[in-house]
């Protein structure tokens, strides 16, 4: 049986080297982003490339559909690694999140044993805590080699969950490193890229925002908003495509419940495109608000009237911009 302290992999020389398929310069890895059709602002790219050059893990807040989950996946996408997602929830533990014993084969093998009749009490009890009988949950796997590269590492809404969690990933986050009472400290040989998003139902304790570089992703400007769609969802007319976003744009200013995303913005132009849309409407925004916004309440605010009221301004607008 290993004996706690002990490690399972270290750094070699520090580790203090970057892998070669990483970005070198904050432009590279805006190029890199864009090139799995995510378009950011230089801000979010400069904290991602300190993040990725430092070795550190990257706390990323802000309102939900604004875009933060999707960094993790484009990372795991551009750079061809394997992407271990965590999502949190209220109640979530260590069995869940790191590691948990197969206690149901450890029953068997002692059974078995006492069967035998041969049973050496420390040899049945170094096997039966030994990696044979570990059951590896996220944060554990993310420690592991990869021939591919260190993984990305997502943990998701981590506001979900309690206090309690949090402090646990503190030596995770730190250290990239586990402890196993029974075992030792499993320690990464190559720190994954860690994303951790937020959406700010409740404040991050400091412990872990001090472990952590941190961003907030903003609702993008109508600017980049368009970019975005026409990446996303190329199908859709140059003109529908700058009313959704403009109207978009608009109706976030609005004393809403919860204002629209920019994963909202992209599921309302693919459910246009489907119905064939080549230019918004009153009667269309009123029949698909419920692709936009997901509060009845907001809904209601919206319809009739003031969704015409607020598309008129915005088709005169373009007019005579265009």
């Amino acid at each position: 049986m290993k004996c706690p302290g002990s490690v399972w992999a270290s750094y070699p020389h520090g580790a203090a080297q970057l892998v070669a398929d990483q970005p070198g310069s904050i432009d590279s890895t805006l190029a890199l982003l864009k090139s799995t059709g995510y378009v950011a602002d230089r801000p979010l790219a400069t904290v991602l490339f300190l993040a990725l050059k430092l070795r550190r893990p990257l706390l990323l807040e802000g309102e939900a559909g604004v875009g933060k989950t999707e960094i993790a996946k484009v990372l795991s996408s551009a750079l061809g690694r394997r992407l271990i997602r965590l999502q949190c929830y209220e109640g979530l533990d260590v069995a869940s999140a790191v590691y948990e014993w197969n206690y149901a084969g450890q029953m068997m093998a002692i059974r078995l044993a006492e069967a035998g009749g041969t049973v050496d009490r420390d040899t049945l009890e170094s096997d039966l805590f030994s990696e044979r009988y570990l059951v590896k949950r996220p944060l554990l796997q993310a420690l592991e080699p990869d021939t591919a590269g260190a993984p990305v590492l997502l943990i998701d809404e981590l506001d979900r969950t309690d206090e309690a969690f949090e402090a646990f990933l503190l030596e995770v986050l730190s250290d990239f490193q586990i402890t196993i009472p029974e075992l030792g400290t499993v320690k990464a040989e190559h720190a994954p890229i860690v994303i951790v998003t937020s959406n700010r139902t409740r404040e991050i304790h400091d412990a872990l925002k001090r472990r952590c570089l941190y961003h907030w992703v903003d609702y993008p400007d109508a600017e980049r908003e368009l970019a975005i769609l026409t990446s996303r969802v190329p199908q859709a007319a140059e003109r529908l495509s700058q009313e959704i976003v403009a109207f978009v744009q608009a109706i976030r200013k609005e004393d809403l419940f919860k204002a629209p995303g920019v994963a909202e913005t992209l599921d309302w132009a693919s459910a246009l495109v489907e119905l064939d849309a080549v230019a918004l409407n009153p009667a269309l925004v009123s029949d698909t608000l419920g692709v936009l916004l997901k509060y009845q309440d907001d809904i209601q605010q919206m319809q009739g009237s003031r969704a015409k009221d607020m598309l008129d301004r915005i088709q005169s607008a373009l007019r005579t911009t265009g």
